[in-house]
């Protein structure tokens, strides 16, 4: 078992906005953390990561391979973070560096964790941007993220995520911000680079039929607690929770048909 996440627990100000939370990723496994917003998704994946804001803190187990890693020192699970595992944010022009070029930014974990040299770095960084499909990837890797689209500056920073070949990607919320065709590309992608890594996700939604289109099994949560979960086509045909069957209308509403069906 890849991550295990056990009775987690967050705080903030008094005010639980975690409680008790508990789910499996396997080797391999594509889960989706799904609520509303204020549900407990995101903090809980930043409790995950150990990047919870200043004045939360987190009780209960997160083990990674085995390990306990809730509480370890922040030199320990920077180590961890964009190795192991890596991080796509829902707003890659908040995540990306303006004063930096994208090339740069994408071949800093391959320096810091893999120890390349500039150079070395610098042409990763142009495979990187090659698997993640921008275009002329050696003239785009000059660029800074102002002069990229907000679908290529989204890529940029699944190419930083998945530079050093993490064993497990948490994206949250990556494609809220875009267009509906762009959204599906970017999904479409991501589809495509966890399944042929054989890496494992974590995919963060409120968007029960974005989804279905990446994960296969869902945790769907309601003011910090888990009211159901179980096979994401299972809770797509049959929900059994209030939150779930609001989620599976939205769904309808927009993007999601029944396999099989038009």
């Amino acid at each position: 078992m890849t991550l295990e996440v056990r009775d987690l627990t967050v705080e903030i100000g008094g005010r639980r906005a975690v409680d008790g939370v508990s789910f499996d990723v396997p080797d391999g496994g594509r889960l989706g953390l799904i609520g509303e917003s204020g549900s407990g998704k995101s903090l809980t994946a930043l409790a995950i990561l150990g990047l919870l804001p200043d004045g939360a803190t987190a009780a209960g187990s997160i083990r990674w391979d085995g390990r306990e890693i809730l509480g370890l020192p922040d030199r320990e699970l920077a180590r961890l973070r964009g190795d192991e595992i890596g991080v796509v944010f829902q707003e890659p022009q908040t995540a990306l560096n303006p004063i930096r070029t994208v090339g740069r930014q994408i071949g800093e974990s391959l320096r810091i964790h893999e120890g390349l040299s500039r150079a070395d770095a610098r042409r990763r960084a142009i495979d990187e941007a090659e698997r993640v499909a921008l275009p002329d990837p050696a003239t785009i890797v000059t660029r800074y993220p102002h002069q990229l689209s907000g679908g290529q500056r989204q890529r940029v920073a699944i190419a930083m995520a998945l530079a050093c070949r993490p064993r497990l990607l948490i994206a949250d919320e990556p494609t809220t911000a875009l267009d509906v065709t762009i959204q599906a590309g970017i999904l479409s992608l991501l589809a495509d680079l966890v399944r042929d890594a054989g890496m494992s996700l974590v995919f963060i939604t409120h968007d029960l039929a974005v989804l279905a289109q990446v994960a296969t099994t869902a945790v769907v949560l309601e003011h910090g607690r888990v009211v159901e979960a179980g096979e994401v086509s299972q809770l797509l045909e049959a929900p059994a929770s209030p939150v779930t069957r609001g989620l599976v209308r939205d769904a309808r509403a927009t993007l999601w048909r029944p396999e099989g069906r038009s």
